[in-house]
């Protein structure tokens, strides 16, 4: 008689997210929202001198968009989760404790694109190309930092029986105290858990906006910021329905989550620009650099 075969039946979550090394802490968030930004300069880069960009361009310009990005992203967050970090028996000086992860997209591409801006002003460049040719990047940088989420157990949702349901653990400190951001698994469920791996979803309807952004503009030939704002559409419709699967404590605005609402608003900004900006033509052409650029048909 042949066995039965086994199946797994939830995911288990990482035993911990940070590693000490010596005095110093390795955060796989970190790591992760690191590769990510790597990961969008490159393909960035790529993208950009097709359209006739010169070599260096993104890195240059990204030294004044991460920066910025992380700021804005980390404001966007403190203001939208205040109850964090304000009022009876909080620490507001963990406000600034970016490295326990909390960064709000929104207030990152907010900031971010002033700081792209500026670099892009240095460099010649306008903003739209830039924006363009960095899109899908985005999106799948943005994907790889919620693995991070993995690593941190957070962003899940409620209890279910599902076979991709997500098994978040009690972590405890070396003093045996709780410990949800630094501590290391004791192997005992929450009592939630499984729940639905909120992280997850957003990750695969991210990859997915970034294949659609890459399709359309490759059929389109699209330009002048619509590439962008073809992203910003694509993930804010993902990103209201995933944002009410979510249990953590958020603000809420007429008993709905702050960020629903922010991403309706957004999703409509998006889709409205990407239409309005058809009358601008096709897509921009840069004046050429020295080196050769891509053809722009051959690249992704």
């Amino acid at each position: 008689m042949t066995p039965p075969t086994t199946f797994l039946a939830t995911i288990p979550s990482p035993p911990q997210g940070v590693w000490e090394i010596g005095p110093i802490p390795i955060r796989a968030y970190a790591l992760l929202v690191i590769a990510g930004i790597f990961v969008a300069a490159r393909w960035g880069q790529k993208r950009l001198s097709a359209r006739g960009g010169a070599p260096g361009t993104v890195v240059d310009v990204a030294v004044y968009a991460v920066p910025f990005g992380i700021v804005g992203g980390r404001l966007y967050h403190v203001i939208t989760d205040y109850h964090l970090y304000f009022g009876a028996g909080k620490d507001p000086v963990r406000a600034l404790y970016i490295w326990e992860g909390g960064l709000g997209i929104w207030g990152a591409i907010a900031l971010g694109a002033v700081g792209a801006w500026i670099g892009c002003r240095r460099k010649g460049l306008p903003l739209p190309v830039f924006a363009d040719a960095v899109a899908p990047g985005i999106a799948v940088a943005h994907a790889i930092a919620r693995i991070g989420n993995y690593f941190n157990q957070e962003l899940y949702g409620s209890h279910t029986t599902l076979p991709w349901g997500l098994e978040i653990y009690q972590r405890v400190n070396a003093n045996g105290e709780v410990d949800a951001l630094n501590g290391v698994s004791n192997g005992i469920p929450l009592p939630d858990s499984p729940v639905h791996p909120v992280f997850l979803y957003e990750l695969l309807w991210l990859l997915g906006v970034a294949a659609l952004v890459v399709y359309l503009d490759r059929k389109l030939n699209l330009g002048h910021g619509r590439a962008f704002a073809l992203y910003v559409a694509g993930y804010t419709l993902g990103r209201t329905w995933i944002e009410l699967m979510r249990t953590d404590p958020a603000t809420l605005v007429f008993g709905v989550r702050v960020n629903v609402w922010v991403s309706i608003l957004v999703f409509a900004g998006g889709l409205a620009y990407f239409v309005w900006g058809r009358r601008k033509g096709s897509r921009e052409v840069l004046e050429k650099t020295d080196e050769p650029a891509t053809p722009t048909g051959n690249v992704v």
